[in-house]
Formats: structure tokens, C-alpha cells, sequence
């Protein structure tokens, strides 16, 4: 089936019927197979009480028992069923009521027993909306077929007569039947294999699956990228459909294709980026206004002319959500030649763009701005290196830092006033982001030793996009002041494209970031002052921004900086994706923040490309033709204005429509791209740390509980365990208000922020688990320091 439960019930409500041919239309039903499979599920969803059947036609039965949410299960078979909305109550669903679901799967729950203060409510899963996965990864094992009556567990030619696929992922509570993959399996025992599910479990019967790649007798010989990209299931090519359909586009900017836009090649723009980017979908311009003010345009590819919503191309973005990074590879979301021709803001080259056009005061105050389909052409394209050389031309060491003599400068004369500019303008943006609040975490550089060269890449600060990313907070990047540029006019594009949005009153996709916990912040307080600090929030009962700016600020006058920033990115929740609009607390941001500066990489970006389009084209300057007072929709003069309806209703219901379920597909894609560049880090942390079993290291302890305490070795960025029970010195107690573990006899202590020397005891590499043994550091702990009983 080319369409999940949970894409057909997104275009079904409860307050309006519709046809099969609307749904067979939405949900790209083209073939004879995929209508057949729609009738299916749709006869399903009826006689389950899902949907209700009228005249034909289809609508939801609302059920307040029935819930949605994602499978959250533990090795042991406990599960829950997490809903998306924040502080929900989580439904236990006992292995029993699973009713084949499996871990990740969207489900509804049909709710069984109330829960109680100190107990979840129960359920049963009565639906799977949709499968979390599509393959696995997997051991191979031998046995015998479930129909046989005879015991024995080979032919006559020794060959076993039933193979199955054991999960890696003991989350995953069953074994596939592969017995009838092309492969010969006898000879593959106990091997690692990615296997395709060609059939999930139906009743009795068991799932069925495909093995689609053979890795290696075990998960150490197999290919680390390899298994990221088998167990996250990221797509390796482009279908040839999709290459043809992206062939077919044109080769360079049309005049038909600049009717109605702005044009802006005269104002030469300015790509800064990394040396080694492969996609460069943004450019700065510089100009300044009849009335004296700076004009700041940021320019961004307007990849949503060429991508058309539903079509084959936008079918394959859809589905991987955004670009994934595994170190010099990239999963792209677009197929050549989109993000590296077409779309690329090269030199001398016309292309099309969607500018944010600000008029800025002296000191950085947004004026006034508007938002235009353009034409733009690239003057001049610069690295970082380049554009911080230029900066820092005066200082010959910190150019020769760079790598760059006088003579190289030379060349970047036409630009030295223009990157002078951008920088003067940026800062004075940053200070004004400041004022509301918004702060940074100070995630600083490493210099890593020879020993752990070429694992650099995988150990340092991402930056793969030009504004705040995925982590909902900037973070300091000291050795490069000249990124500052791009990402301060990044942030304040999403802005106020966000506000914009959100003042026409159309549909909206926004980024956003809730304030943390109160109790977790509380906790913070009183491990940091117990670090010999003193902070505190500066409203007892609410948490803001301004209180995390402050705490950063007091975390860098202490020796216990990188520990504590570490406490505080742990009481942040992960960003979201909205349709509706809210606060970003890493920004500081009360009205409405969005991304929309990277469509070539993120999906949700160029959504919100289509927006302003749809605005371009249809929107309704005035509240009816009689209407003689118009406002201009591209500009921020509307504001306050608009009392109708901007686009027409058609308009509008097809990007509510659009909208329904794509802020939980791509929040869970954007989880899904994490995990996968995060194992790919632990893969290689977990190879480097196993060629290094019994060596001994520096570390800091970041984390301590009542079974262990973490330890990061300082030079690697790489964490292990030290287990209690390999302390054999003496009795340990966990003092959960201080962080630590003290011997009762020795009063050794191992506490937060104490450096160590640990030994490196083994590594478990598929799992990315390091385990270490201390022989050396921690602290002596006062007589006095702590109460006997505290431990947890």
C-alpha cells in the first residue's frame, strides 16, 4: 500500500463527507492496485468504527476513549503510547494489547482504564496508523519451518529448512520469516543483515521479510554508514521517475519565469559559506534607502517554482523530510540538478528567489519590510575563512591563523567595505536579539590529538544550517566571528516571514520551542550552586529566556563552564513544528519564528515557500473588488490592517489540507535525521575507543546516578560509564542533591564536575556503550558533606 492509514484519515474530518474519488485524488491513487487498496482500507476503517459511511461518501467518528500516539516500548515489553500534545498523559499498553504494533508504529489506543495520580492510563492499540519500520536490522538464525511436524531442523542436504531475522533492536519484540529471500542464508549464520519487511504480521500469522543486504558476519565488520543507513532506513538514490521529472526541468532562468518579480540583479549579492558546501541556497545584499537607512535583502533560492506541490519530485522530498549529514556524505532531500544547478546561487548567474527586504534604523531596529518573488545575481561568493580574513586584515598573526597573507587579501578589495558592513549590521542585530532575551551555549572548540585524527568531523559542533538548526539554541562559534554574519540575518528572515504569516491570517507552518520545566530549572539552580555558584531565576515561579542568557553569562566565570552548560541543554525540550503559532524560548522569540532559509535542505522551508506564493498569486489586497482601499500584501504596512479572509476559500482549505499532518511527519523526520547522524558519530567514537581497550584517559564527570557516573574524556568528546560496581575500593552512597557518590570509609567522593583518570574496560560498538574503570582523581569529601541515607 503506497499510502499509510495515517496520510487517509489526514484528509478526512468529522464535520464534512467526502468522495473516494477526492481521496483516491489526495492520496495519488493512479493505479488499479492502489485504488484497490484504498477501497480495503477504507471497508476496514468502517467496520472498526473508525470512519462512518454516508451516501457514499466518508467521514471520522469521533471517539474521546480513542487516542493517537507513537509506540514507545522497553526490551522487557513495556510500552506507551506518547500523544503528541505536550503533558498528555501517556497510555500504557501491556505486550498483550499490542495486537502487532511495534515500537515507533502510530497507533490509535482505545483506553481501557482510567489512569490515576500515580498510575497511567491503559489501552489497547486498535489500529496501526502507520509503520515506523519499513526494514531492520537484523542477526540471522536457523530453525525449522512452522508447518513441518518432523523436528529436525535441515534438509537432507544439511541445509537448515527455515531461516529468520532477529532485530538488533531488542525494542522490537519479533523475529521475521526470511526463508524465502533470493539469498543463499546458509552460509550467513549469525550474520548481520538489513532486511525489508514484505509483510507485517496479520493475525497468526508471522511477519515475513526480504534480505535486501548482507553486511557482515557481525555489526564490527559491517560498514558503520552502512548501518546507519540500514537502520534508519534512509534512502540511498533518487527513483528513476524522480531523476526523469528532474531532468525535464529547465536548465536556466526563462524570461517567462521572471514575469511579476522584482528584479534585483543589480544589486549584486553575497553568498558566504563553507568551503566544502555542496548547496548554497542564500545570499546577502546591502543597500541603502532614499531616507538614508540600510536595506538588508536576504535572498533566498526559490526552489518552490520548481518543485510543484504533489508531484513526483515533491513526493520523495516529502517523504525524507530533510538533507542528513554523515560526514562528508549527504543524504540530499532534492535530486540533482536542483540543489547544486538549478538552484544554487552561483556567480553571474540569474536565478529566481523569494527576497526579505528590511529597512534598518542605526542601531538595528527593524523599520519596516517586505517580501517579493525575485530575480537575483550573485556578485561575489566568499567562504568563511575568506569573509573572516577580511575581517581581521589589520591583524597579520590572526590572518596567518587563516592561512592568508596581505597579498591574498588583495583580491577581496571590492568587497572589504561590503563584509565591514554585514558585520557592523549584524552585530548591532544580535545586540537587539539579546535585549529580548535570547542567549547562546558555549559548546567550545577542541583541539583534537593525532591519534584521534579524522574523527574531528564527527566530534565537533555541527553547523549544517545557517540559522538556529535543530537544537532550539544558538551556539557559540568563537573561531569563526565571521558565520555571525549569515546566521543573525538568518534568524531575523525566519522572523519575520513568521510574523508576516501569522499577520495575513493564512495558514502557517512555525518553529516552535516551549519554555522548560520549572521543577527541571529549579534543579539546575541548585546543582550549579552547589558547584560554588550563585544564581538564581529572576521570577521564583517562571521560567524565561533572560534567566538562561544570565546563567550562561555566570557559567563562563567558572572552571565548571562545559558541566554546566551540559545541565542546562539537558533541561531544554526538543523544537517543534507547529501549524499554529507560539514562542521559541531559545530565541526569545513571543509571537512566531518559522524556517524559512534552507528549502533546498528542509522540507518545512519550502512549505512555507509555497505559502508566500500562494499569496503572490491569489491573495486579496481588499475586502471585496467594490473596495476601493487596498493594502500591499508583500509588505509589513498591512499589518494591523487585514479583517477578511487573504486567500480564497479554495485557496485556503488546499493549504490547511496541505498542512494537517505535516508539523508530526516533519518533527519526527527531523528525529529520525538526528538519531542517524548521532549513531554515526557513536559508531566511529565506539571503533576509535575499542582499538584503545585498557588505555587510560583524562575525563570529566558529566553525570552521576546511583548505578555510575558519566565521564567524558576531555581531548575525544567521547562518554563512557564508570559502573558502581566496578568501584571495589569501598561502598559507595549516591547523594542525589549533590550529584555524587561518596565511600562510606575512604570519604573518595566521584562528583559532578570532578576530573578523573579512567581506563577504557570494553565497548559494546553496535549499542555505542563504553565502559570504564577508575584508577585515578575524584575529590575527598568533608566529614561533614552530605547525610548517611541520601541515596536513591
Amino acid at each position: 500500500m503506497e499510502f499509510s492509514i495515517a496520510s487517509l484519515l489526514a484528509n478526512l474530518s468529522s464535520d464534512k463527507l467526502v468522495t473516494v474519488k477526492t481521496l483516491e485524488k489526495k492520496l495519488n491513487c493512479n493505479t488499479e492496485e492502489a485504488v484497490r487498496d484504498l477501497q480495503i482500507a477504507l471497508t476496514v476503517l468502517e467496520r472498526t468504527n473508525v470512519l462512518e459511511k454516508s451516501r457514499g461518501k466518508y467521514r471520522k467518528l469521533e471517539d474521546e476513549d480513542v487516542i493517537e500516539g507513537k509506540l514507545r516500548c522497553s526490551s522487557k515489553g513495556f510500552c506507551f503510547a506518547i500523544q503528541d500534545e505536550e503533558g498528555a498523559d501517556d497510555i500504557y499498553v501491556r505486550e498483550s494489547q499490542l495486537n502487532t504494533a511495534w515500537n515507533g508504529d502510530r497507533v490509535l489506543v482505545q483506553v481501557t482504564k482510567d489512569g490515576s495520580r500515580r498510575r497511567s492510563p491503559e489501552g489497547e492499540v486498535k489500529l496501526v496508523l502507520e509503520r515506523a519500520n519499513e526494514s531492520v536490522l537484523a542477526k540471522v538464525k536457523a530453525g525449522v519451518k512452522a508447518d513441518e511436524t518432523t523436528t529436525e531442523e535441515t534438509t537432507a542436504d544439511g541445509v537448515p529448512s527455515k531461516f529468520t531475522a532477529v532485530p538488533l533492536d531488542d525494542r522490537l519484540l519479533f523475529e521475521l520469516d526470511i526463508t524465502e529471500s533470493e539469498d543463499d542464508l546458509s552460509e550467513a549464520i549469525d550474520h548481520l543483515i538489513h532486511v525489508e519487511i514484505t509483510r507485517y504480521p496479520i493475525a497468526q500469522y508471522p511477519p515475513q521479510g526480504r534480505v535486501s543486504r548482507i553486511l557482515g558476519s557481525d555489526a564490527e565488520d559491517a560498514a558503520d554508514i552502512d548501518i546507519v543507513y540500514c537502520k534508519h532506513d534512509l534512502p540511498r538514490i533518487f527513483s528513476e521517475d524522480v531523476f526523469i521529472a528532474a531532468r525535464g526541468l529547465p536548465n536556466r532562468v526563462r524570461k517567462s519565469d521572471t514575469k511579476g518579480r522584482l528584479d534585483l540583479t543589480e544589486n549584486a549579492a553575497l553568498t558566504i559559506d563553507g568551503t566544502n558546501a555542496k548547496v548554497i541556497d542564500d545570499a546577502i545584499s546591502l543597500d541603502i534607502t532614499d531616507d538614508g537607512y540600510r536595506r538588508l535583502g536576504i535572498h533566498i533560492s526559490d526552489v518552490a517554482h520548481y518543485v510543484q506541490p504533489n508531484d513526483v519530485i515533491d513526493r520523495a522530498a516529502r517523504s525524507r523530510g530533510m538533507a542528513v549529514y554523515l560526514g562528508d556524505e549527504i543524504v540530499p532531500m532534492l535530486p540533482p540538478p536542483i540543489p547544486n544547478a538549478l538552484c544554487a546561487l552561483v556567480p553571474d548567474k540569474d536565478r529566481l528567489a523569494i527576497s526579505v527586504l528590511i529597512t534598518l534604523d542605526d542601531d538595528g531596529q527593524v523599520l519596516e519590510y517586505e517580501i517579493q518573488p525575485s530575480v537575483i545575481q550573485v556578485g561575489h561568493q566568499l567562504t568563511y575563512d575568506q569573509a573572516q580574513a577580511i575581517l581581521v586584515r589589520e591583524e597579520d598573526e590572526e590572518l596567518e591563523k587563516l592561512g592568508f597573507s596581505q597579498d591574498d587579501i588583495e583580491e577581496f578589495e571590492p568587497v572589504m567595505d561590503l563584509i565591514d558592513s554585514l558585520y557592523q549590521l549584524s552585530q548591532e542585530v544580535k545586540q537587539r536579539r539579546h535585549e529580548r532575551g535570547s542567549f547562546e551555549l558555549n559548546l567550545p572548540q577542541h583541539e583534537f590529538p593525532d591519534e584521534a585524527e579524522g574523527l574531528s568531523e564527527y566530534l565537533s559542533p555541527k553547523f549544517q544550517y545557517d540559522d538556529e538548526g535543530s537544537l532550539g539554541a544558538m551556539v557559540v562559534s568563537d573561531h569563526m566571528p565571521a558565520r555571525i554574519i549569515v546566521t543573525e540575518f538568518m534568524l531575523l528572515a525566519n522572523h519575520l516571514v513568521a510574523k508576516h504569516i501569522k499577520e495575513l491570517g493564512i495558514p502557517g507552518l512555525y518553529r516552535v520551542h516551549r519554555t522548560p520545566e520549572l521543577a527541571d530549572v529549579q534543579e539546575l539552580v541548585k546543582l550549579a550552586n552547589n558547584m560554588e555558584l550563585n544564581i538564581q531565576l529572576e521570577d521564583a515561579e517562571q521560567v524565561k529566556a533572560s534567566d538562561y542568557r544570565n546563567f550562561t553569562e555566570q557559567f563562563a566565570e567558572s572552571k565548571s563552564e562545559k558541566v554546566l552548560t551540559y545541565l542546562l541543554l539537558a533541561t531544554l525540550k526538543p523544537p517543534l513544528y507547529s501549524a499554529q503559532p507560539g514562542p521559541h524560548f531559545g530565541l526569545a522569540i513571543d509571537d512566531a519564528y518559522t524556517h524559512f532559509a534552507s528549502p533546498v535542505r528542509r522540507y518545512p522551508d519550502l512549505l512555507v515557500h509555497r505559502l508566500l506564493h500562494a499569496v503572490f498569486k491569489h491573495g486579496r489586497d481588499r475586502r471585496s473588488s467594490r473596495s476601493k482601499d487596498s493594502v500591499n500584501l508583500r509588505h509589513s504596512s498591512c499589518h494591523g490592517k487585514i479583517n477578511w479572509s487573504v486567500l480564497p476559500s479554495a485557496v485556503q482549505q488546499e493549504m490547511e489540507e496541505q498542512l494537517a499532518r505535516a508539523p508530526i511527519k516533519l518533527t519526527e523526520r527531523e528525529r529520525i535525521t538526528q538519531d542517524a547522524e548521532s549513531d554515526l558519530e557513536g559508531l566511529k567514537k565506539a571503533a576509535f575507543m575499542q582499538a584503545h581497550t585498557g588505555e587510560v584517559f583524562h575525563g570529566l564527570i558529566t553525570g552521576v546516578q546511583s548505578y555510575g557516573f558519566f565521564v567524558e574524556l576531555e581531548e575525544l568528546l567521547v562518554e563512557g560509564l564508570v559502573h558502581v560496581s566496578s568501584l571495589k575500593d569501598d561502598w559507595y552512597e549516591y547523594r542525589s542533591r549533590q550529584q555524587k557518590l561518596v565511600g562510606r570509609k575512604n570519604r573518595q567522593q566521584y562528583r559532578l564536575g570532578d576530573r578523573v583518570e579512567v581506563e577504557v574496560k570494553s565497548v559494546d560498538y553496535y549499542r555505542q556503550q563504553i565502559d570504564l574503570v577508575a584508577v585515578g582523581g575524584g575529590s575527598e569529601a568533608g566529614e561533614d558533606d552530605g547525610e548517611p541515607g541520601e541515596e536513591e
